[in-house]
């Protein structure tokens, strides 16, 4: 998020310090993310260690907590998990927030750098040993499963009226409005017509955004905030889309993935359906943020600029053709 969340940083400070024994001697606010309910900090210590803070209202689902420690423990190295503070447990209170702490990786993601020919490899590697890994028993609890009853038509539908009656969406509405209620109704469509398949650990918003690298380094895979049991179809449309970061898959690319992957052809329904629910699930998304009476002029101008972007993508194909891979 760019805007900052309402608090006193000196008191949040003084309770990482406390909660996992370390005198903190900086506090960075870090502008990353589109969730209006998490915000991330760098923690700067005596010692000269940095690591990634994340903060959110309310508390983090039990994936999120205790998924990431799980995958690590069974050799998915590229998880960056939670590190556990001396007391126990992963997250901690914070007044009405809980706080989540990391190891902080340098090298940022790779959404605008793109992946090298060796991280290809490594992606498809990544999300094979991902979806093979057999839960434990107490996991599945943890994890919300698939059912294909998605919220965001319902939510622009709704959100809609204000936006086409909002000084600030109201040119944006009458362009793009009637496209997006056409959307709602294909994923509703696409969502009658989904088979069941087998369902798999997923990370739920693997694009190259949630990957990190120093140069042609290791792939470090973070934000578990979602994890869901699911076909690996909803892993998969982040690698099969061109809607995710400046350098999406080619012919190349997609020979590299598979390489690391191994053999795959995904459900091309399933596909289709996830990349046009989550075009969907974004708009609605961000029309809230929009419309929020406490959002700054920079955060409204930057949601609108990713909103118009999706826009853009629906009008020019309002349902994605299920055979569009790279």
């Amino acid at each position: 998020m760019i805007d900052k969340p309402g608090i006193d940083e000196r008191l949040l400070a003084a309770e990482v310090a406390d909660a996992w024994g370390s005198a903190v001697t900086g506090l960075v606010f870090l502008p990353v993310g589109l969730d209006g309910q998490a915000w991330a900090y760098r923690v700067e210590t005596s010692d000269g260690e940095r690591y990634f803070l994340k903060l959110r209202r309310g508390k983090f689902t039990p994936g999120a907590v205790q998924l990431p420690g799980f995958l690590r423990a069974r050799g998915v190295t590229q998880v960056v998990a939670p590190i556990d503070p001396p007391a126990g447990g992963a997250a901690h209170g914070f007044g009405d927030y809980q706080l989540l702490l990391y190891p902080f990786h340098d090298g940022g993601s790779l959404w605008h750098r793109g992946l090298t020919d060796r991280q290809w490899i490594e992606y498809g590697d990544f999300l094979s040993r991902l979806h093979t890994v057999t839960p434990s028993a107490d996991l599945p609890a943890a994890l919300p499963v698939e059912t294909y009853r998605s919220t965001a038509g319902e939510r622009l539908r709704t959100l809609g009226p204000r936006a086409a009656a909002s000084d600030i969406l109201g040119a944006f509405w009458q362009r793009y409005g009637a496209a997006l209620y056409q959307l709602s109704e294909a994923v509703d469509d696409l969502a009658s017509r989904v088979t069941g398949a087998p369902h798999v650990i997923c990370h739920a918003d693997i694009h190259p955004g949630n990957l990190l690298a120093d140069g042609d380094g290791p792939l470090h895979v973070v934000d578990w905030d979602g994890p869901i049991l699911a076909p690996r179809e909803r892993d998969l449309m982040f690698v099969y889309s061109g809607d995710f970061g400046d350098h999406p898959i080619n012919a190349h690319r997609a020979e590299l993935f598979r390489q690391g992957y191994g053999p795959t052809e995904p459900d091309q329904a399933l596909l289709s359906y996830y990349r046009s629910e989550r075009r969907l699930d974004d708009v609605a998304a961000f029309l809230a943020s929009i419309l929020k009476p406490e959002a700054s002029p920079e955060s409204r101008a930057n949601d609108l600029h990713w909103l118009t972007r999706i826009a853009e993508a629906v009008t020019a194909r309002p349902v994605l053709d299920p055979g569009e891979a790279g």
